[in-house]
């Protein structure tokens, strides 16, 4: 374990060190370069920014108004006769639309169950599995101008959809309780 901490400690100062001397041995202006990406990043962030904000008031007008818990009612009876645990659908919900939210919802979850439960394990699963989609789309479209993606939109909610059906079966099949 000490040696898993001092190559943690030493991998960024020795990364810095070798982009130094590769510069330094090729001639080039590190800090100059290093300003140029700088601008474009923040160039990058100005222009995701309104898409950023947008998305962050879907989520909280989503988590406020109750429509999740509309949603999961509604579904319930279809997911008991698959044997689906509806303990999940509020992380499996909201994971395509947003990591934080979906963090807070798993740890709600975890808190509520225990992390060493099935419904806790299989929450992990579904976190290690599945991907905030429409934060992801949203972000990298933005930032280079993409307009039109409703087939990656689908294909990845078809994804997310195959991880969450595939983290309860694999889920129930590794849990040792």
């Amino acid at each position: 374990m000490q040696y898993i901490n001092f190559f943690s400690s030493v991998a960024m100062p020795f990364v810095i060190f070798i982009i130094v001397i590769y510069g330094f041995l090729e001639k080039i202006k590190i800090f100059d370069v290093f300003l140029v990406g700088a601008k474009e990043g923040i160039d990058i962030v100005i222009s995701i920014f309104p898409t950023l904000i947008g998305l962050f008031l879907a989520i909280g007008a989503l988590r406020s108004s109750g429509i999740l818990d509309c949603m999961i009612n509604f579904i319930t009876p279809l997911l008991n006769k698959f044997n689906f645990p509806t303990e999940i659908m509020p992380l499996a919900l909201i994971r395509p639309i947003s990591g934080s939210s979906s963090i807070a919802v798993a740890t709600d979850i975890m808190k509520t169950f225990g992390v060493d439960s099935q419904i806790g394990f299989l929450a992990a699963v579904i976190m290690g599995s599945t991907e905030t989609t429409l934060y992801t789309i949203a972000v990298y479209t933005s930032s280079i101008g993409i307009k039109k993606t409703r087939f990656v939109l689908w294909a990845s909610l078809i994804a997310d959809f195959f991880g969450i059906i595939v983290s309860v079966f694999v889920s129930k099949m590794m849990y040792v309780g």
